[in-house]
């Protein structure tokens, strides 16, 4: 898809600045001033995302990354949104986030924070070997030291810090 050009390029890049300031309603003045025909770029909706997000308001967050989902399926970014966000939202949880995860992975075998997440989902579900097991194939996936520390740092993953320190 074309790029944004100015005027909204910038004000998608206002509204990335505020939101990196914590001040979602600026994100939000700023995100509506792009124009209508642009709300459905991919770049408009991940921002539209990380606004929802940010407000908490994870039913709409979940609508946008199946959006999302569908305009890039090849970007395993959305893929880990729409978990995200369906995780949270009302009527979603772990299992739905899991299931749709598990299916990502299968298109994205190499993506670390898939493996990695699917790793917190199977700890909070009590199938420990799982998780101890998506763990190790996201810190062979990626930086060990970085994975370990930010599992370490995981309320998901607390079950697992003794092993985690161990190792």
């Amino acid at each position: 898809m074309k790029p944004l050009e100015p005027p909204d390029s910038h004000y998608l890049s206002a509204a990335i600045g505020w939101l990196g300031l914590g001040n979602v309603a600026e994100a939000v003045a700023e995100f509506e001033k792009i124009a209508p025909q642009f709300q459905s770029h991919p770049d408009v909706l991940a921002v539209q995302f990380d606004i929802h997000a940010a407000a908490g308001k994870w039913a709409a967050a979940a609508e946008i990354a199946g959006t999302l989902t569908q305009l890039e399926p090849k970007q395993p970014g959305a893929w880990i949104s729409l978990a995200y966000a369906t995780r949270r939202k009302t009527g979603g949880g772990i299992p739905q986030a899991r299931a749709i995860l598990i299916q990502a992975q299968r298109t994205f075998p190499k993506e670390t924070i898939i493996a990695y997440n699917l790793a917190c989902y199977d700890c909070q579900l009590g199938d420990l070997d799982a998780a101890k097991a998506w763990l190790d194939n996201a810190c062979t996936l990626g930086n060990v030291d970085r994975i370990k520390h930010m599992a370490l740092q995981d309320p998901d993953l607390e079950p697992l810090w003794p092993e985690i320190r161990k190792a």
